[in-house]
């Protein structure tokens, strides 16, 4: 089974030919062929290429051209703007580019807390029209995932982080799993997997981080692993270990079998985005 990180960033310096919104939390430049070289050291197979917000917004250009330039290594995923009322088209344009696999909510203050709000609505329906799962960046948001997810039972969405509000540097806050029977209760809908990203920056022990493993395996026992999905978050997490880390961590603990470690670190991938990496 390959293994596949469920979700990486990449992204360019800062420049005028394709200038920064804002600044994400790690370093100033990870570019594709650097990511790349991250996985390739430490036997990653492949990646979710999910665009950065924080610095391109709704613009997936540099994620696209990563794809292009590494296309069995990456599939992508863009973020779309609810309040767009050409999202319909932004979505099916998205389908038909080569590599798409889902598109994401970034469900901030832009994103009204109503689950009948017409703007999502619109995006969840199209997704599933087109089998793109929605990722949902929905850390204090998770009650109106319920709801939204009985609303749109034919679109799989894909609960980012833990479904948990994670740091992006030093101190991990003192309770960081308080919210997990929120997350825990979306166990009943079948069309709701959740993304093991980020995990590691929630412990307050050092690698191989033995305090996390309590919490995942009730989400493990809630959903299945069939509905959980491994991954770093790299390069947001760049404050607290390193690449190597984040994957080894996974592999060292006695808590997962190799079956499991299959499964969580590539078969749900696979499953939940029809996708495959290839090192051809």
């Amino acid at each position: 089974m390959p293994v596949i990180d469920a979700q990486v960033h990449a992204y360019e310096r800062d420049h005028p030919g394709r200038p920064w919104a804002g600044v994400l939390h790690g370093p100033p430049e990870v570019t594709g062929d650097e990511m790349v070289k991250a996985m390739d050291a430490v036997g990653v197979d492949g990646a979710i290429l999910v665009s950065a917000f924080t610095m391109y917004r709704y613009d997936a250009s540099y994620a696209v051209s990563v794809r292009k330039a590494h296309p069995g290594r990456f599939a992508l995923v863009k973020p779309v703007d609810t309040r767009n009322p050409a999202v319909e088209e932004v979505i099916a344009d998205w389908a038909g580019t080569d590599g798409a696999v889902a598109v994401r909510i970034m469900m901030n203050q832009d994103v009204p807390e109503d689950p009948a709000d017409p703007g999502v609505a619109r995006v969840l329906a199209a997704a599933g029209r087109h089998g793109l799962p929605v990722n949902l960046l929905c850390w204090g948001r998770l009650d109106q995932v319920d709801a939204l997810a009985a609303r749109h039972p034919g679109t799989r969405l894909v609960i980012d982080h833990l479904g948990l509000q994670q740091p992006f540097e030093p101190p991990v806050p003192a309770q960081p799993f308080a919210e997990l029977p929120k997350l825990l209760r979306l166990a009943t809908h079948d069309n709701v997997v959740v993304k093991i990203t980020g995990a590691c920056t929630l412990s307050h022990r050092p690698f191989p981080y033995a305090d996390i493993w309590d919490p995942l395996a009730r989400i493990f026992d809630a959903f299945g692993l069939d509905r959980c999905l491994w991954g770093t978050d790299w390069t947001r997490a760049v404050a607290f270990l390193t690449y190597a880390q984040g994957v080894d961590a996974f592999r060292v603990t006695d808590r997962l079998s190799d079956a499991d470690r299959a499964v969580l670190m590539g078969g749900t991938a696979q499953d939940v985005y029809g996708w495959a990496p290839s090192r051809d």
